[in-house]
């Protein structure tokens, strides 16, 4: 245990004891493994927890998401367990971790609250990783496959910006190539040719501002969603700016897009390298960006990995079942890339 030990009680109200706690106990005996840190000592309606401050915040935050699970449905299976616990895993940083500095959130600090009143927290020690990088440079790339919150992660923090008005603008991009298509050839005027890349970012922007909100700052511009051709010829200053599905980018566009961002601006590049939609992968602008800049004092590169994903636990095994295929198909004696 910690040499900062504190004690927070949480009560279970509303609830039925014997579902939360499962037969026999066992949905305890699961959290006291998830938390070894933590000491719990529980009797009926009372749970006490003891360990240090930071550890306490992630087992109320999952306490709090059990007790939900079984108002809502009334029972709590321990499959459903296992998926929560998965959902609020913490890592206690370890001794070689650099120091937080001064401006970045410790680890498992709210980032936000959504219209519906959920609080966004890094959830994963990916996501604290990827929090304290945010907080703590202009240039962060963020690399990892789907569900593990690269861009809900930078979309919070840059409404929080906008909302503590250390910014004057957001402005979301992606590349509008997808799949060997081109904006050219897509149905309809230019918003619904663009709409169908630029939806997640939509769909983030909705949980964190009310509609009103919204439709405001997109109408003054306040906020920009807008492919990444249309980022040429411009500086931003005082600027939040978004790079999403970055693999797709080419080595040209993603030197444009660098040299875009002005004073007092932070920029955020998430991506998945093995979802490369480019005809020749190896031009990829993300990859050769990484590789050239990741050593820059400046620039925080932050990997993201099946630990991190945060959507159905399915989706880890589907996601490490393509990488071991896509690992023996690299290294068979006539393997090629195909997609």
């Amino acid at each position: 245990m910690a040499e900062t030990t504190e004690m927070q009680e949480i009560i279970l109200e509303n609830i039925d004891l014997q579902a939360f706690y499962g037969i026999g106990n066992e949905n305890l005996a699961r959290l006291k493994e998830a938390y070894p840190q933590v000491k719990l000592v529980a009797r009926g309606s009372s749970i006490k927890a003891y360990g240090d401050p930071v550890a306490l915040q992630a087992v109320r935050r999952l306490i709090q998401s059990l007790i939900a699970e079984v108002q809502q449905k009334g029972a709590l299976p321990t499959r459903r367990v296992a998926e929560i616990i998965a959902q609020h895993r913490y890592t206690p940083p370890t001794a070689e971790e650099n120091p937080v500095s001064s401006g970045s959130p410790p680890a498992f600090m709210p980032i936000l609250r959504t219209v519906s009143g959920n609080v966004i927290v890094a959830k994963t020690e990916g996501q604290r990783r990827l929090a304290e990088a945010i907080a703590k440079y202009p240039i962060t790339f963020a690399i990892g496959p789907a569900g593990t919150g690269k861009t809900y992660t930078a979309v919070a923090f840059a409404v929080k910006a906008l909302k503590e008005r250390t910014i004057r603008k957001i402005i979301l991009t992606r590349p509008a190539v997808e799949a060997g298509e081109s904006l050219g050839f897509l149905p309809g005027d230019l918003k619904e040719k663009i709409a169908p890349y630029l939806r997640p970012l939509y769909d983030s922007l909705e949980e964190m501002l009310s509609n009103e909100k919204l439709e405001q700052y997109l109408a003054q511009n306040i906020i920009e969603i807008a492919p990444l051709a249309y980022m040429r010829g411009r500086t931003l200053n005082d600027a939040f700016i978004i790079l999403d599905e970055a693999q797709n980018a080419t080595r040209l566009q993603m030197k444009m897009f660098l040299t875009r961002f002005g004073h007092n601006s932070k920029v955020v590049i998430t991506g998945d390298l093995t979802q490369i939609d480019l005809p020749r992968p190896e031009t990829s602008g993300l990859l050769h960006a990484v590789t050239l800049l990741e050593r820059v004092p400046d620039i925080a590169v932050v990997r993201l990995d099946e630990n991190d994903i945060l959507r159905h636990p399915l989706v880890q095994e589907i996601i490490r079942l393509y990488e071991e295929d896509a690992a023996k198909r690299q290294s068979g004696p006539t393997s090629h890339h195909s997609r």
